[in-house]
């Protein structure tokens, strides 16, 4: 995917800050989160066209610290130009951030980064319900409630609780999505398995979710385990799907990566990978290793959530096994960007008659 405009010259830039506030406290088996800090690159053309990118960060995940990030990005307002190729690899949501404004731009600055149906608001895109980890109880009325809705997969956190404890609850949620019923349940553990478990080795706690009927596990252990990982893959009755391992790694390190590795997914994160030319081609190379994949928004506002959505609907388009994407975490803030996304049953959609309303600070 190359930018029409590679650098888009004569451009008035600023960094806008905007702390993303959850509407109630987001717990992984890493960090419970009430907030999460986010900056906007807004680009304004000299014929009038305003792009907006982006850079959308998760302490403890995102390999750019904020004062990092805002660095990158103050130092592509001192340049005046949107180039994403100049921006460190090693600052990936900075490096999507101006690859989303470019793009914006480039598109007409209406948020209409691509042209396909998805983005006309001709077609839906399917997504997975997320159940966040809570008390059992909760996430047991999450998961009904999810239901209720239409979804027909739903994806749930786990490695906080005790495993035994865990397993309790997933078969319960399975009993109220029974497989036979044609409901898939996914689960990510954040690398959680890699924590010491006198009861439960990895490949146990994998045998006992494959018995459940579990589709697939994202990133079981920590990314750093690399022989760990390339073990389980190999003996795991229940798929693996990569996430946390693709972050950081570049060139023909990815393919390496794969091929030590073997899973059989990829989770491809464009604001922890490094936008969205770096997800196509770590999908380009999972598909020429019959690895397949599904998209993931990493608690992007809907403006981020927005150009992954269209990117992932194009790529839709050729896909020989499409599965449902992770791509319904707009809801999750008090201070979103209100935008035409719209989530309806188990779909993700745009409705063009409805306004993107940007906040003050972009007026200023």
């Amino acid at each position: 995917m190359k930018p029409k405009e590679p650098r888009m010259e004569g451009l008035e830039l600023r960094v806008i800050r905007h702390p993303l506030e959850f509407v109630q406290p987001a717990r992984t088996s890493r960090d419970v989160l009430t907030t999460k800090p986010t900056f906007f690159l807004v680009a304004q053309h000299p014929d009038g066209r305003r792009g907006c990118g982006e850079c959308s960060l998760i302490p403890g995940l995102s390999p750019e610290s904020e004062e990092i990030a805002l660095r990158a990005l103050q130092e592509v307002v001192k340049s005046g130009t949107l180039d994403p190729v100049s921006v460190s690899a090693q600052c990936p949501a900075v490096r999507f951030a101006v690859e989303m404004a470019l793009m914006d731009l480039e598109g007409g600055g209406a948020q209409l980064l691509l042209d396909n149906d998805f983005a006309r608001g001709q077609e839906s895109i399917k997504i997975n319900g997320l159940i966040w980890m809570n008390s059992p109880e909760h996430m047991m009325q999450q998961a009904a409630q999810l239901i209720q809705h239409g979804f027909k997969t739903l994806k749930m956190k786990i490695g906080v609780l005790p495993f035994a404890e865990e397993l309790v609850w997933l078969e319960a949620v399975r009993s109220l999505a029974p497989q036979s019923e044609g409901f898939t349940l996914r689960v990510d553990a954040n690398g959680a398995f890699s924590k010491s478990d006198d009861d439960w080795k990895p490949l146990q706690k994998l045998e006992k979710l494959a018995h459940l009927g579990v589709h697939s596990i994202e990133q079981p252990l920590l990314a750093s385990d690399r022989k760990g990982l390339a073990k389980l893959c190999a003996e795991s009755p229940l798929p693996i799907a990569l996430d946390e391992s693709l972050i950081g790694v570049f060139g023909e390190e990815r393919h390496r990566l794969l091929e030590a590795l073997q899973p059989q997914f990829l989770v491809l994160k464009p604001s922890l990978i490094g936008g969205l030319a770096a997800a196509g081609e770590w999908l380009t190379l999972a598909e020429s290793l019959g690895v397949n994949w599904w998209a993931t928004s990493a608690l992007e506002s809907n403006v981020g959530l927005n150009a992954i959505a269209q990117w992932t609907a194009g790529q839709l388009e050729h896909a020989t096994s499409p599965l449902p994407q992770g791509l319904g975490t707009g809801g999750l803030f008090t201070n979103n960007v209100d935008s035409p996304l719209v989530i309806e049953g188990e779909y993700l959609s745009i409705k063009p008659s409805t306004p993107w309303v940007w906040p003050n600070s972009f007026e200023q």
